[in-house]
């Protein structure tokens, strides 16, 4: 199999799920599944308007695409796309997507969730949550789980 050059993005741009799939499997028969996750902006039962998501320029490219290439490899995949939003986020509005293409399910699978718990615990991205009702919140911080969820990899 040929080192496949997985798609990158970070943007403040809304994307289109079905697009990206179709613009990752165009002409292909080779693939055998594709597994995406579309992360979400909660409302949190209404206390949320919104949230606002920055990162390091440059060093979050580059962080996707080492976690990418680990996954690529590891999983032999066929087709990989991480796509990360920044900027004010809206309940329902998307924040990332991660496609990822292979001749079967399983290693499918796996490359989605493997690119999904690094995104969460590697690349540097941060959240700030705004209230509702207008009330201060902070940064929100590391989550003990997605470090457990990335230590089943290792």
């Amino acid at each position: 199999m040929q080192p496949i050059a997985p798609t990158i993005r970070v943007q403040s741009a809304d994307f289109d799920l079905q697009a990206e799939i179709d613009a990752l499997t165009a002409g292909r028969t080779d693939i055998g599944a594709v597994v995406s996750f579309s992360g979400l902006c909660r409302g949190e039962k209404g206390t949320l308007s919104a949230l606002e998501l920055e990162h390091y320029p440059g060093m979050a490219e580059a962080e996707m695409t080492r976690i990418a290439g680990l996954a690529i490899e590891r999983f032999s995949l066929m087709g990989l796309t991480a796509i990360h939003r920044f900027g004010k986020i809206e309940p329902g509005e998307n924040i990332v997507l991660v496609i990822a293409c292979s001749p079967h399910r399983q290693a499918a699978f796996d490359g989605a969730n493997f690119v999904m718990d690094f995104l969460k615990t590697s690349a540097p991205f941060w959240k700030k949550e705004h209230a509702a009702d207008g009330s201060p919140r902070d940064w929100v911080s590391a989550k003990d789980a997605d470090d457990k969820a990335q230590e089943k990899w290792r």
